[in-house]
């Protein structure tokens, strides 16, 4: 299994971004948590990475922070909870924000994530609780807390990955118009937009 990756960024189309290892491309998924903390221009990063193999695709996930794909991997545990929801919940709330509804059983603020009913919700925070004490045990930094593509506007661009992470079409559209400001990135974008629907 892959478990690291060192490389640079060629392309970053959230959530997907594109990483050069030693002339080879590597596509991998990523949180927004990573994505903001990508450093900028052609400076090497460090990706932790979770491989997904079924039977129609191989996917590869990446974190900044090895934290991250802790919390990511024991998402995946929890039953109706695949790659892409887990992506989800790592891009619409920090990790001590996460770690905080579980333990407080705030069923509407996890409700606020695309794709995450009242159902999930209530099976997150039963399956999750004891799992986030042991991964915080084993990862005491788990609260810690360069330029898209030219394909198209930054408010586009934004709606795009916001499509990508779960959300409606005109929901994505309602969320960017809501906190868009002329000169703002795609990324500045969809964290504001993302901080701005957690809030409610």
């Amino acid at each position: 299994m892959i478990g690291l990756l060192r490389g640079r960024v060629l392309v970053k189309q959230p959530p997907s971004l594109l990483l050069e290892v030693n002339g080879v491309g590597y596509e991998v998924e990523a949180p927004m948590s990573t994505f903001y903390d990508l450093p900028d221009g052609d400076q090497e990063v460090v990706l932790y990475t979770h491989m997904m193999v079924r039977d129609d695709a191989h996917s590869l996930f990446g974190f900044i922070r090895e934290s991250d794909r802790a919390l990511f991997r024991s998402l995946l545990k929890v039953n109706g909870v695949g790659g892409k929801m887990a992506l989800a919940i790592l891009s619409g709330m920090s990790s001590d924000e996460f770690s905080l509804f579980i333990q407080s059983g705030d069923v509407k603020a996890l409700c606020r994530l695309p794709g995450v009913g009242k159902k999930t919700a209530e099976r997150l925070i039963i399956e999750m609780r004891d799992r986030l004490d042991r991964i915080e045990a084993a990862s005491p930094l788990l609260a810690a807390s360069g330029s898209a593509p030219q394909a198209g506007s930054a408010d586009a661009d934004a709606v795009s990955a916001l499509v990508a992470l779960g959300y409606k079409a005109p929901e994505a559209s309602r969320m960017v118009s809501a906190v868009f400001e002329a000169g703002m990135d795609t990324e500045t974008l969809i964290r504001i937009a993302l901080q701005n629907k957690a809030k409610g």
